[in-house]
């Protein structure tokens, strides 16, 4: 940018100056917003709660554990086996919104199609893992 000799006046000074000032104050404040919290807030990771009931095969469960969690076939019966005996078995810990997802999938999963008097999908709940 060329300036010619006299066109600056002292007025064109101030404002650039001001216009200075201004920029300094707003990356103050863009500073001020952006400052990294140094306590973050954890979020509480939740469990994933199957529910037992007698409207689903030892299948269904396996299989239902293996596409929605990603679970081992192993793993799968292991927890089948739990949700059997003791009426509720954690699939999963994670954030509460996954968790929510989780839940709302195995709601979704749909009836056992090994067993007539299967009418939908198994039960599930959320809650707080304790530490």
């Amino acid at each position: 940018m060329t300036v010619k000799e006299g066109s600056f006046s002292p007025e064109d000074e101030d404002a650039m100056t001001d216009q200075h000032d201004s920029g300094t104050a707003l990356q103050e404040q863009v500073r001020e917003r952006t400052k990294v919290d140094p306590n973050p807030k954890i979020l509480p990771p939740y469990h994933v709660i199957l529910l037992d009931d007698d409207d689903h095969t030892y299948e269904y469960v396996i299989e239902m554990l293996m596409r929605l969690f990603g679970h081992s076939l192993e793993t799968a019966f292991q927890m089948a086996c739990e949700v059997d005996t003791t009426g509720r078995v954690i699939v999963d810990t994670t954030s509460k919104e996954r968790a929510e997802l989780k839940q709302e999938q195995i709601h979704a999963y749909g009836p056992d199609k090994l067993l007539e008097r299967s009418r939908g999908s198994m039960s599930a709940q959320i809650e707080p893992a304790i530490s």
